[in-house]
């Protein structure tokens, strides 16, 4: 731990965009009391469809950036950034580091039935092959990973149904769905490997059927912040007022509309981050 850092201190929030609030909505629900400093690159987002060094760069610069704040805690709240800077992340940072793929994959293991698991990200994230790693001590388990890079641009134009959106699921979906249709030799169980997927679960469901378990990596990284700080008793245990600070790399009105909208509210006074 950081001299001077404790249980006082913020928890630390990074994402390449909006995708991370759901990752902050859950934390806050999870862990009411705690402060919270949430920084999104979205001048340089999508991280998604960026080389791999690049995203390293970038994330590595914010998550520095959270430090200095005196965070108890960093949780990269982005999928692309997990698969780019974790291990580096954990080796620079005397804070605890929570990402979101690894839980997500644990969760998605214990909840198969047929041992079949997908996963839709990003093609950062389905490059980096951060997922196959995830589940490598895992070998009953038969994972089909697919890109979908139109998801994030639907999702952050505000665009949660609609027949484009829909035609655009049914092809990405396609692989998911095996030969024999779902719950015969297609995926039960999914993952939305990418923090803004959560808010496509109507059209997703829809195309895979309702048979097919979706495992959100927002929430899980969620739950795995919840575990990480109260096993280090960095909790705060008492009701107390809390703090939300919101930081932008982009444009600091255009953040607070699209987050009024994701956290009910909640992102306000959005402060500009060079």
């Amino acid at each position: 731990m950081a001299a001077g850092v404790g249980t006082q201190a913020p928890i630390g929030i990074f994402d390449s965009g909006f995708g991370g609030l759901l990752v902050a909505r859950a934390v806050t629900d999870l862990l009411p009391y705690e402060d919270i400093v949430y920084l999104g690159d979205t001048a340089r987002c999508p991280y998604g469809d960026q080389p791999i060094a690049q995203v390293r760069e970038y994330a590595l610069e914010c998550l520095d950036h959270l430090v200095a704040q005196g965070v108890k805690a960093l949780v990269i709240a982005c999928n692309a950034a997990s698969a780019a800077v974790l291990r580096d992340a954990r080796e620079r940072y005397s804070v605890p580091v929570v990402e979101v793929i690894s839980p997500a994959a644990r969760r998605a293991a214990a909840a198969t039935r047929n041992g079949r698991v997908g996963v839709i990200c990003t093609e950062a994230t389905a490059t980096s092959q951060a997922y196959d790693d995830a589940f490598a001590a895992a070998p009953r388990i038969d994972l089909t990973t697919v890109a979908c890079p139109s998801f994030v641009p639907f999702v952050e134009a505000g665009i949660t149904g609609g027949p484009e959106l829909l035609a655009a699921a049914e092809e990405y979906l396609a692989p998911l769905r095996g030969e024999g249709g779902v719950g015969r030799d297609g995926v039960d169980t999914l993952i939305l490997g990418c923090t803004h997927y959560p808010l496509l679960t109507g059209v997703i469901s829809m195309v895979l059927g309702d048979e097919v378990t979706l495992v959100s990596s927002a929430d899980e990284g969620a739950k795995a912040v919840y575990v990480e700080l109260t096993r280090r008793g960095l909790t705060h245990d008492e009701p107390r007022p809390s703090s939300h600070r919101f930081l932008t790399t982009g444009n600091p009105e255009a953040f607070e509309r699209l987050g009024a909208r994701l956290l009910n509210g909640l992102v306000t006074d959005v402060e500009q981050f060079v």
